[in-house]
């Protein structure tokens, strides 16, 4: 719902309830004036309404006034303004029951535009016990915005127990508090959810992957992904890469080198050299070197690169292998890889080499 139209409404619920309750005529007819001007976009003449009425300070006409000028003041986008406003009228305790619960609730949704996630909490955690929705998705919101993800998770889950068919957003909202807080099979648990309302949707199923992924379940987030392509729904090559490089970002590359290699092998992925680079350094930063050097020295060989050469050779060396090592560190050499880098690289296999030797030489005598 629009600010404006939000705000006419709020306005003309005012009036009503001003016509309801006993409001001297002056002011009566001074707000429903401004609420005419207002829903015509005239604020100038709304404001010049408002300015005309006289109200005696403590009365419910000034709390009245004090309202109106704050719906007008949040009409124009005037945030700041309509926060001072409706906390005056609020805080004059002359507004009835209804009126002070809506007016508590509408300043929780202007202190949260406005990033004031203390005053949401003050606001409506004391009634968060009856609250409805609207007030359980603001309180949410407001706690995850102090970083206190933890505090807005029985909320929503209070929520959505309580509502089967609570609205998609509630559901998200689950998935990426418990995913932030690496809930991951809470997370994954909402995800179904999500997926149970949209089967079709790959978007939801993507989604269950990366929660998989993250979880380090590379079986079941490869699985996942399979079973959407059995129901013939298809994912972009750069949604299936990023779902990979969630991997290297959560710091899994050994999860992150086999959930690339399933996709190669199943053919969700096309092969590249750059995927099988990807690969190879996953299985290195895995410590998995023999995997790593399988990959990337048939990589070595097609490009020719330097780069990759001098990769293979710290592969080599790392795992004992000398010769191989100081035979990849004279490809990488011819290749064009920095002279410093490899004679580093050199003077150290041969100083490893000599200490071997010497060892034993000393051994035998």
């Amino acid at each position: 719902m629009s600010r404006l139209l939000l705000s006419l409404l709020l306005c003309a619920v005012g009036i009503a309830q001003a016509a309801t309750q006993s409001v001297e005529p002056g002011v009566f007819r001074a707000l429903n004036a401004a609420q005419l001007a207002q829903q015509q976009g005239d604020y100038a003449a709304a404001r010049r309404a408002l300015d005309g009425a006289k109200a005696r300070p403590g009365s419910l006409e000034q709390a009245l006034l004090w309202r109106s000028r704050g719906y007008l003041a949040w009409a124009q986008g005037q945030n700041v303004q309509a926060i001072d406003w409706l906390d005056r009228a609020l805080a004059s305790g002359t507004l009835d029951a209804e009126s002070q619960a809506n007016e508590r609730l509408n300043l929780a949704r202007l202190n949260l535009i406005e990033r004031r996630y203390a005053r949401v909490v003050e606001l409506l955690a004391p009634g968060q016990a009856d609250a409805g929705e609207d007030a359980l998705q603001l309180l949410a919101q407001a706690y995850q915005g102090q970083g206190q993800a933890a505090k807005a998770l029985p909320l929503a889950e209070r929520y959505v127990r309580a509502n089967p068919r609570a609205a998609d957003s509630w559901l998200q909202f689950l998935v990426a508090v418990n995913a932030e807080l690496e809930r991951y099979p809470a997370a994954e648990r909402w995800q179904r959810h999500l997926l149970a309302r949209k089967p079709d949707d790959s978007r939801q199923w993507r989604q269950l992957a990366a929660l998989q992924q993250m979880a380090g379940g590379y079986a079941k987030a490869l699985a996942t992904l399979r079973a959407a392509q059995a129901k013939g729904l298809r994912f972009s090559a750069a949604e299936l890469d990023n779902l990979v490089a969630l991997a290297g970002a959560a710091g899994q590359p050994w999860q992150g080198a086999k959930l690339l290699s399933g996709m190669l092998e199943s053919g969700l992925l096309g092969n590249s050299d750059q995927r099988q680079e990807r690969l190879g350094l996953f299985w290195w930063q895995a410590r998995e070197r023999a995997r790593a050097a399988q990959v990337l020295r048939p990589l070595a060989e097609r490009s020719g690169r330097g780069e990759l050469w001098l990769q293979v050779a710290q592969l080599e060396l790392e795992q004992g292998h000398w010769q191989a090592g100081l035979a990849a560190l004279s490809r990488a050499e011819r290749a064009g890889s920095p002279g410093s880098k490899v004679r580093a690289w050199r003077q150290w296999a041969e100083s490893e080499l000599r200490f071997e030797r010497d060892n034993r030489l000393a051994s035998r005598g």
